[in-house]
């Protein structure tokens, strides 16, 4: 799914832009329909009174604004998410009140019908589309155009008016609902970010780092189990809240050090935490040399002295399970942490038995 600012992007707010489009094709496509009739000569008029009063050739110019306007709409309804969806949104806008406003004119003016209420129709579309802001703009220009080509109609107050209130109701109303959909995007986006990331360092959890395990199912990946080596006695020594900014502190070094660490295809590492002191570095492409270079980059990293104030200065050391999987293979993520998981036990086992 294509993304908005950096997340999937909120069903409700694709639901609404596609419905948009899908009731201006077809309120479109009937007004189409009906002015190609009307410019043909069937229905009301005739052939002869349509050129006597020049609403033919309008007629025909409006079928191809509103042919223009849906082939604009049948891209946006194809790409409800592109960049210049709310610019191609306008376009319409514009070109749904000039075929009304032109309409209007020749028909107030030549015909002497009473079509002036046909502008609240390009107030609301644009009410719609572009909420209060636009529904005011589109008042204004339709109001000018009416007023210019008719200065001394009795209609003039009724047009003022009424569209204005139309343009207040329906745009106040557009503008709250597009307020409700982008803070109900933000509230599912923070839901989504709570579900996925840990609570402590901001990192990717374990259900994370198994979606992104999945994007890579049949490539190389390299599996990197880390765990700190004296955190335990942090926690003992200066209490849980020192502990956990260690932690906070580890996350941003793992997260600085794997930055430049890229696989031949250029994929960027993957770093989450999966509990207690545990952080799970995922390489996706990765070959042996990636790997080596990874570890590499968190021995240097981690141990360095953190400080945790109040003049408190701590160092923790790393073991680190490394688990590969080749082009094809088919280990799935829990099956290489598990065999990371045992590597980086031997290292422990090996270290104490050092000491």
């Amino acid at each position: 799914m294509r993304t908005v600012t950096g997340v999937p992007s909120d069903q409700a707010l694709l639901s609404r832009r596609r419905m948009i489009e899908i009731s201006g094709l077809v309120s479109r496509g009937i007004g189409l329909v009906c002015t190609a009739l009307y410019a043909a000569g069937v229905g009301a008029m005739s052939s002869g009174q349509l050129e006597s009063s020049g609403m033919r050739s309008a007629s025909w110019v409006a079928v191809a604004l509103m042919l223009c306007c849906n082939l604009v709409a049948v891209h946006n309804l194809r790409r409800p998410l592109a960049r210049w969806y709310e610019l191609r949104s306008a376009v319409q806008v514009a070109l749904d009140a000039a075929v009304i406003c032109g309409f209007v004119v020749i028909a107030e003016g030549q015909t002497r019908e009473t079509t002036w209420p046909l502008m609240a129709l390009a107030v609301v579309i644009a009410a719609v589309r572009h909420r209060l802001p636009g529904a005011v703009l589109v008042w204004a220009l339709t109001s000018a155009v009416f007023v210019a080509a008719f200065p001394n109609s009795p209609d003039v107050p009724f047009v003022l008016g009424v569209n204005v209130m139309i343009a207040v109701i329906t745009g106040t109303q557009s503008s709250s609902l597009a307020r409700h959909l982008r803070t109900l995007q933000e509230t599912r986006a923070a839901l989504q970010h709570q579900a996925t990331h840990d609570g402590l360092t901001g990192l990717p959890n374990r259900a994370h780092l198994a979606g992104c395990a999945d994007r890579f199912t049949g490539r190389p990946l390299g599996v990197l189990l880390l765990d700190l080596n004296g955190f335990k006695l942090v926690n003992d020594t200066h209490g849980h809240a020192a502990g956990d900014l260690l932690l906070h502190r580890i996350g941003d070094r793992l997260t600085t050090a794997m930055r430049d660490v890229t696989s031949p295809d250029g994929d960027a590492p993957v770093v989450g935490r999966v509990g207690g002191d545990e952080f799970l570095v995922l390489l996706p492409g990765a070959g042996p040399g990636t790997v080596a270079a990874a570890c590499e980059r968190i021995r240097e990293a981690v141990p360095v002295p953190a400080d945790l104030g109040d003049g408190v200065r701590v160092t923790v050391g790393v073991s680190i399970g490394v688990a590969l999987r080749p082009a094809g293979g088919e280990a799935t993520l829990a099956a290489l942490t598990a065999e990371a998981d045992a590597a980086m036990y031997r290292e422990k086992h090996g270290r104490r038995q050092a000491a």
